[in-house]
């Protein structure tokens, strides 16, 4: 049985309880996940050919440091970088370092700041240089894929009704849903109840309610889903070498629907990446 508590009377931890938030707590998620979309925003300009994964690192520290915030992955579970940067065939938690990207390069920038204890967490596919277009078009349809979850979101739909409409449409562009990784809870806490799937049956899982606030960040593959973990115990790979692609936004469930709290104020959710509208899709 799944069950709900309003956020200020459950404890600082991850107890399975689903939080329900207030006005307030809305208001505080906004602040915390522009201010990570603003960084999202200036990574447009860094991201091309010969810049360091490293050096991208430096632009979210530095970043953190100009708007007096903190780096939620920094020393995270012995996480060692302020950013995640995830390259080509890595699908999710790839470390920076010092190897230059290289022109035809897709990289997933990963940023999350905590504002006031708030957790804004969104991440974004960034093209280095000239794509070809077999890895454009997987940034597209993970993109779509991630709208198509969003429009999911409503009070009184389920949790598998997110995972289903991804799956059925990344699977029917060919590609496959990650199934090692999710979305989850997120506010005070980095990662809260419920996880969200990817992929799924409609009716299926909690009940949404307004309050909840979650991430959904698919993680779609040209080849199959099966990923594995490097020896740093944080990279994840395809096992196939296959391209990998992940976009994420931070939502939450409104009486009336869903309001995405990561949006770019520039429009750059999708940067160097040319996308036709997706008729019905959340802007």
């Amino acid at each position: 049985m799944t069950t709900y508590l309003e956020a200020e009377a459950n404890p600082t931890r991850n107890t399975g309880v689903i939080r329900l938030y207030d006005a307030a707590a809305f208001e505080g998620m906004r602040r915390a996940c522009q201010l990570t979309a603003r960084c999202l925003d200036g990574l447009a300009e860094i991201v091309q050919p010969g810049v360091t994964t490293q050096a991208i690192d430096d632009f979210v520290a530095e970043f953190a440091r100009a708007n007096d915030t903190v780096s939620a992955t920094l020393n995270y579970r012995g996480y060692p970088k302020s950013v995640c940067t995830s390259i080509n065939h890595v699908v999710c938690h790839g470390i920076p370092n010092d190897k230059p990207l290289k022109e035809g390069d897709i990289v997933n920038i990963d940023v999350t700041f905590v504002v006031d204890g708030w957790h804004g967490d969104s991440s974004r596919m960034y093209p280095v240089g000239r794509l070809k277009r077999a890895a454009e078009r997987l940034c597209e349809v993970t993109y779509r894929s991630l709208l198509i979850g969003i429009e999911e979101v409503r009070p009184g739909g389920h949790i598998g009704d997110i995972g289903a409409a991804i799956q059925e449409y990344a699977e029917g562009e060919r590609c496959s849903v990650v199934r090692d990784f999710c979305g989850h809870g997120v506010g005070k806490l980095f990662h809260d109840a419920p996880n969200i799937l990817h992929y799924g049956r409609r009716g299926d899982g909690p009940e949404m309610r307004p309050g909840m606030i979650f991430t959904i960040e698919p993680m779609i593959n040209l080849g199959r889903p099966h990923v594995k973990i490097l020896n740093d115990g944080w990279t994840a790979v395809t096992r196939d070498r296959t391209l990998s692609a992940q976009y994420e936004h931070t939502v939450a469930v409104t009486e009336t629907g869903c309001e995405v709290f990561t949006f770019s104020p520039a429009g750059l959710d999708t940067p160097g990446i040319i996308m036709a509208p997706v008729a019905g899709a959340a802007e």
